[in-house]
């Protein structure tokens, strides 16, 4: 099945299939799900249903703030919206709801134990797998345009300069008045673009934007004013128009993007602080200070930096900041370099007393997920550990249960990663094959036991160098022709020129 023309985009999703089985994941929903899912259904069939009707005191009615969604193109299932206000003094109040899916997702139901096993949503090109059955992920659990719906609300006094004066979380009745894009959105934010249709339809929502996103840019200065890393991977993703491939794109970072990070950085840490301050255990997102940074502190020698002996988050953002400005074409792949050297993020508990472990790349001591729960089942576990506490109900979670979900959610996530980086060279593999023989500028960007690593300046794709080749230094320039691409395997060959 080396020919572009009888291997499909059906074929990719078959191979991604395979790949979440070999990983442990479980690709479709069982039986169980769905009978389920079709009894959740039947008591939703009202014309555009507005989710779950439960009512309360303790629910708030935030339905005429102007919330809007910021997302991909492509997505449908809406985890957050943002809406913010003008203080006294300078400040503003930020407002973050996440989508109530606890209120339909009941734990230890089939859909609820699916969930766990996968533990988030796996993209790929060719099919995404979602962690929730669509019915609720893009519809009755997701914040879609113009609908009623129950969330789990942050709001955040921030002042000018980006601190955190106050924050409270409560549940909350909201309504989506504007479903964005990120790009169309960000190009407006630079004047390079109107003002997206669905923003024009709200009276008020372009001064509502240009508030979040002074906002976020605040927040963001201030992030990386106490030492948060900032990296740049290039994860370019294949382009489909129906069962052809017709583009591979890398995804950028923009203003829209920028705003959603940092709000749902401030929101998860509140989350995390919220859970701390009523004195039980946690679920945390955390990466922990490099035990490799004698590793990394030679990354920096090579290009004439001294870093601390000690892990320092502030001297290692200058570092990368520095590069960044100097050699933004090589930047991608020393960002790789220092991002295998600090380790992944994993899941931990933590307990009443004991001093945070913190995210090391974010600069924050406190840090969950709780901001994704369509998509991320530790999100899941945080809002219904908040909504407990909120109704003054038990934790729903023993200590000792957390700690199985902590290692299990680092393991599962883990696999997806792996899953969707296998798919991503299958799908570059995909799209070079029809230009075999072609010769290309490319940078070494690697040495291993098995070869030597190139990646290509456009398209941005990496592959092995096989034959001769002369003694070549890493991030060095050359000229390699494609001479092999295999699908199955996500190989891609090159010959030195």
């Amino acid at each position: 099945m080396r020919n572009q023309r009888r291997f499909k985009r059906h074929d990719l999703a078959a191979l991604a299939s395979q790949a979440m089985l070999e990983r442990g994941l479980e690709p479709e929903f069982p039986p169980a799900v769905e009978l389920e899912l079709s009894r959740l259904a039947a008591s939703h069939r009202r014309p555009a249903a507005d989710g779950p009707q439960e009512q309360g005191a303790k629910i708030a009615d935030l339905r005429a703030l102007p919330w809007c969604s910021l997302d991909n193109d492509d997505s449908l299932d809406l985890d957050q919206l943002t809406a913010c206000q003008r203080e006294a003094g300078g400040g503003l109040r930020l407002f973050v709801a996440v989508a109530d899916v606890d209120a339909l997702v009941h734990r230890d139901s089939a859909i609820d134990r699916h969930a766990r096993h996968n533990t988030c949503s796996v993209y790929t090109s060719a099919r995404i797998f979602p962690m929730l059955p669509e019915r609720l992920s893009t519809d009755l659990s997701s914040l879609n345009p113009q609908q009623d719906r129950l969330a789990l609300v942050t709001e955040m006094l921030i002042d000018g300069q980006g601190d955190l004066q106050d924050s409270t979380i409560y549940r909350a009745r909201v309504r989506n008045q504007a479903k964005l894009a990120y790009d169309a959105t960000s190009a407006w934010l630079l004047g390079e673009a109107e003002l997206p249709a669905a923003a024009q339809a709200w009276p008020g929502m372009d001064e509502q934007l240009r508030l979040q996103d002074a906002m976020a840019q605040t927040l963001r200065a201030r992030r990386h004013a106490h030492g948060s890393l900032e990296f740049e991977t290039l994860q370019p993703r294949v382009i489909f128009e129906g069962e052809r491939v017709v583009d591979l794109q890398q995804q950028e970072q923009n203003r829209a993007r920028q705003l959603i990070e940092e709000f749902m950085i401030a929101t998860n840490g509140c989350c995390a602080r919220f859970l701390a301050s009523h004195g039980g255990a946690s679920l945390r997102r955390v990466v922990r200070s490099p035990e490799r940074w004698a590793r990394i502190r030679e990354e920096a020698n090579k290009y004439g930096e001294q870093l601390p002996g000690s892990p320092d988050a502030n001297a290692l953002e200058g570092f990368l900041a520095r590069r960044r400005r100097a050699d933004p074409l090589r930047f991608p792949d020393l960002s790789l370099v220092i991002i295998k050297l600090m380790g992944s993020g994993e899941y931990v508990v933590e307990r009443p007393g004991r001093e945070p472990i913190g995210h090391f790349g974010l600069a924050e001591r406190e840090y969950t997920h709780a901001t994704a729960p369509n998509r991320r089942y530790p999100d899941l576990i945080s809002q219904r550990m908040v909504k407990a506490l909120l109704a003054g109900r038990p934790a729903p979670y023993s200590p000792a249960e957390l700690e199985d979900l902590a290692l299990h959610c680092t393991q599962q996530e883990d696999a997806a990663r792996k899953v969707e980086r296998r798919m991503r060279k299958s799908e570059a593999a995909l799209f070079l094959e029809p230009r075999l023989g072609e010769v290309f500028s490319a940078l070494v960007t690697g040495h291993g036991a098995s070869g030597i690593w190139v990646r290509l300046l456009t398209p941005p794709v990496e592959g092995m160098l096989v034959g001769h080749a002369p003694e070549l230094r890493l991030g060095q320039r050359l000229r390699v022709r494609l001479v092999g691409c295999n699908i199955e395997r996500g190989f891609i060959d090159f010959e030195y020129v």
